[in-house]
């Protein structure tokens, strides 16, 4: 069994993919917009055949599926948090600062009882991320 997140941004997909390729080197696996389905039929909202219907992108060994969604212009990310582990104390405080750029920083990277170095963050999507460093 493979349980994966899918992230709906809303309109916003093809930002956030352009987002994660530069802040935390996520590599776009498949992508397919709105007007490229194969059966033909028109799946888009109102002037969205552009809008990103299916994408699948990775961040080092995970796999993360996004899409715009219904493309209101509104993500809304709420009831959980993407953890993701970095290999030193400067790897954690890089990618925490880029996913803190334009975004809501939610507990500051600090030292704690299980962590070197762990923060909590909300990037500009509204995307929550905990960035930890492994015992």
């Amino acid at each position: 069994m493979l349980v994966q997140p899918y992230l709906f941004f809303d309109g916003r997909c093809e930002e956030a993919l352009d987002f994660y390729k530069k802040t935390l080197g996520a590599k776009v696996e498949m992508l397919m917009r709105f007007k490229e389905n194969p059966d033909g039929a028109n799946y888009s909202p109102p002037g969205g055949a552009e809008k990103i219907m299916h994408s699948c992108f990775r961040i080092g060994d995970t796999s993360v599926m996004a899409s715009d969604g219904m493309c209101a212009g509104q993500p809304d990310f709420k009831g959980f948090s993407l953890s993701i582990t970095a290999k030193d104390e400067a790897e954690a405080e890089k990618l925490f600062g880029a996913l803190a750029d334009g975004g809501k920083v939610q507990m500051p990277m600090a030292k704690t009882f299980f962590s070197p170095k762990f923060g909590m963050v909300a990037d500009k999507f509204g995307v929550g991320w905990m960035v930890i460093v492994a015992q």
